[in-house]
């Protein structure tokens, strides 16, 4: 049953132009996608509503805009040269790869454990999986042999310069936060900023998965919004439950169905070797529980090794004690193009009116990627002017379009599916007395509304929806 809805959710993402495969036309490039012209709107309401609840509303978050591509020496100051890296198996016929945990977890969940050695996949290093996998003779999805476990990285290197002897090798960023680090040192130096504050940024990201799936989940290249909060090392305990606390809030204004949502410690050998302690905020998908964002206690790492390996000073003496260290930091990093992913199962509902199925995207309205659609009964010259009047006036505060393409059962269905809360509907009343019917998405319930008061009833309304981000 999730399966399906999945499909569902996908083939709807795709016919309402919310997500293309990358290069299509060309065949498509696994892990990568476009998003059409309403996934654009509604990645963009993502950004805007995590930026104003992470940074606009708060006097001590910042932000920046990180260059993607970053000098090698970041990457073996972060570890990632050393420690980024997925198992990887070969298939011997077909020369396919794949992740060995991943192979290892589907012949668990498919044979059990047989001997009864309650395997642990986070306690098993490369040459672990190498040997369970020779034991019980796993095979690959295609039913052949494969190779010994080894380990992949996941950078994802470029070249720069103009001749082709003299070229520098450089990495598109693995993960947005190390611009955050690489900048720390000339925002503290400004004089400006007082431990505790924050840096947040949204930028893209590039890893070279072996094998991505489940459409947006996993990608080659994608979209994170971080936060990296500095702070001192007594006050990290503190800082770390405070934005725990603080995403929590985030996923009950946003979700519908906040179950879905769970906060999972991870256990000693998931840690990655920067963390302490790390929270993943994971999501009920059709496919499982997967990883939506992580909460990690980074402690000094990050300033400590870019100061070691840049040779400059990333410490931080406090104006008051004099005191001088190397602040502690609570990362906070939530993928943009999985948030649009989890959300569209979430609003994704189906119930049946009169004998008809009518599928809703049950959408935040500010997040939704149309908040109203004007629609005409008519396409007479009177209506259309009165639907771009209104259209010209509403524009300042929410994304607006015009429909006239088909019935108004059509349209209304149309606009249940791409997940508009509101639709006004000009009809031969409009004509005499200026006013419209404004129709809600979730309830159906139509109001007449005098065409001067929209802009006021649609915010009044959106303010009496679910409390949400910028409310």
């Amino acid at each position: 049953m999730k399966i399906d809805k999945f499909d569902k959710v996908m083939s709807l993402a795709k016919r309402r132009l919310f997500i293309f495969p990358g290069s299509g036309i060309y065949g498509g490039l696994t892990g990568i996608f476009d998003f059409g012209p309403l996934g654009v709107e509604m990645k963009n309401n993502i950004k805007k509503q995590w930026w104003k609840f992470m940074v606009t509303k708060r006097r001590n978050i910042i932000g920046i805009d990180g260059a993607i591509i970053t000098h090698n020496r970041v990457w073996e100051a972060s570890g990632h040269i050393q420690n980024f890296t997925d198992p990887l198996v070969e298939d011997k016929v077909t020369h396919k790869r794949f992740r060995a945990d991943n192979l290892i977890k589907d012949w668990l969940e498919k044979h059990g454990d047989s001997n009864n050695t309650k395997v642990e996949l986070t306690d098993m290093n490369i040459i672990d999986m190498s040997e369970f996998i020779e034991q019980n003779n796993i095979l690959s999805p295609d039913g052949n042999p494969i190779t010994n476990a080894k380990s992949f990285n996941l950078l994802m290197s470029t070249e720069l310069g103009v001749t082709e002897g003299g070229k520098d090798v450089a990495y598109l960023r693995g993960e947005a936060c190390q611009t955050i680090y690489l900048d720390y040192k000339y925002i503290i130096d400004s004089g400006r900023y007082k431990l505790p504050f924050g840096i947040c940024q949204i930028g893209k990201a590039f890893r070279n998965e072996i094998t991505p799936k489940h459409s947006l989940y996993r990608q080659r290249e994608f979209e994170q919004m971080d936060l990296q909060y500095f702070v001192a090392p007594e006050e990290m305990e503190k800082s770390y439950e405070y934005w725990k606390g603080e995403r929590e809030n985030w996923y009950k204004m946003l979700l519908n169905d906040f179950e879905s949502i769970r906060f999972r410690q991870q256990t000693k050998n998931e840690l990655a070797h920067y963390a302490k302690v790390a929270f993943d905020v994971e999501y009920n998908a059709p496919f499982g529980w997967s990883e939506l964002e992580g909460i990690h206690w980074r402690g000094d790492w990050d300033l400590s090794r870019h100061g070691q390996y840049s040779g400059n000073d990333l410490t931080y003496t406090d104006p008051e004690t004099g005191n001088k260290f190397t602040p502690n930091i609570v990362e906070t990093s939530v993928g943009v193009d999985r948030t649009f992913l989890f959300l569209l199962l979430d609003a994704y509902n189906e119930e049946i009116v009169n004998n008809e199925t009518r599928v809703i995207l049950r959408l935040h309205p500010l997040i939704a990627p149309v908040t109203v659609a004007i629609l005409p009964l008519k396409k007479n010259e009177n209506q259309l002017n009165i639907s771009q009047t209104i259209f010209d006036d509403l524009t300042d505060n929410f994304n607006v379009e015009i429909d006239v393409t088909g019935s108004i059962g059509k349209r209304y269905r149309r606009q249940d599916e791409i997940g508009t809360p509101f639709a006004v509907t000009i009809d031969d009343i409009t004509e005499d007395d200026g006013t419209v019917t404004v129709r809600d998405r979730d309830t159906m319930k139509q109001e007449r509304v005098k065409i001067n008061e929209l802009t006021q009833f649609v915010q009044t309304k959106i303010k009496e929806y679910r409390k949400f981000v910028g409310n």
